[in-house]
């Protein structure tokens, strides 16, 4: 199967609570389209269930900058949802992701 390359391999978050590391300020985060090995020792439904610890586990693999685990588990719940729906959208198939993202 090609890639569509129109298909969006990211998806940008901007954060309601920043997260302060060291002098730096994160106020967005690049959430990128994972491929198998991203998603390795997670379940799919987990993550599309918002499962926190499963989310822990693969957003630091797919996030641009690279969020540590203590970061992620600090986050505000409505940035760490933002986070999990930025994700999920990868998860449609092509047939319903232009609905989706046309609402």
């Amino acid at each position: 199967m090609k890639k569509d390359p129109t298909e969006p391999q990211f998806n940008v978050i901007t954060l309601d609570v920043p997260i302060i590391r060291g002098n730096t300020t994160i106020t967005e985060v690049t959430v990128n389209k994972p491929n198998a090995g991203a998603l390795r020792s997670v379940r799919l439904q987990a993550l599309l269930d918002t499962d926190v610890d499963a989310l822990i586990r693969v957003l630091p693999r797919i996030t641009t900058p690279n969020l540590t685990v203590p970061e992620i588990s600090n986050l505000d719940p409505a940035d760490i949802y933002a986070l999990s729906q930025a994700l999920a959208i990868f998860f449609l198939p092509n047939s319903v992701k232009s609905d989706y993202l046309s609402v």
